[in-house]
């Protein structure tokens, strides 16, 4: 990724990219390609599915049943993958996994108890993300910041 003082950023994964090369962090050295192939297939294929899942009664065309069979199809293949790991690809957190939790978290929950029986894997990996120190400080809420405010600064 060549970036520029002009370069513009606008997209999220892009700007997480970019983020870890100023870091220490080992979230995007390994796995590259399939890292992306992945983070690619759930941004448009999969993200299509959850939206339509999620908003059932906008997208009448079919059942709520017919869009979660759909993001089945996506999250069968993370169900497999963390039979093996802890984590999607590996033992270690990736980049993969951030930028993916998101959705799968969004998914679980329209319903969760489907979601925890039929994903057990996917599930332990989504309570371990719910419950880890990193999600709780990012997940803070702070005051909406209103012009002639101080900037606040948040360190992770």
């Amino acid at each position: 990724m060549h970036i520029t003082q002009e370069s513009v950023i606008d997209e999220s994964i892009d700007i997480m990219k970019w983020a870890l090369l100023q870091s220490s962090s080992d979230w995007y050295n390994s796995n590259l390609q399939l890292q992306d192939q992945m983070i690619n297939h759930n941004d448009t294929e999969f993200k299509q599915w959850l939206d339509k899942y999620k908003y059932h009664d906008r997208y009448p065309e079919q059942t709520p049943t017919f869009y979660r069979k759909k993001c089945l199809e996506t999250l069968s293949h993370y169900e497999k993958l963390l039979k093996e790991n802890s984590y999607l690809l590996a033992n270690n957190i990736q980049l993969v996994d951030v930028a993916i939790f998101p959705f799968v978290r969004q998914c679980a929950h329209v319903d969760r108890k489907w979601f925890s029986s039929t994903l057990p894997y996917l599930d332990q990996w989504l309570e371990n993300w719910i419950q880890s120190e990193l999600f709780i400080r990012v997940m803070s809420k702070y005051d909406a910041w209103e012009l002639g405010n101080n900037p606040l600064y948040i360190i992770f």
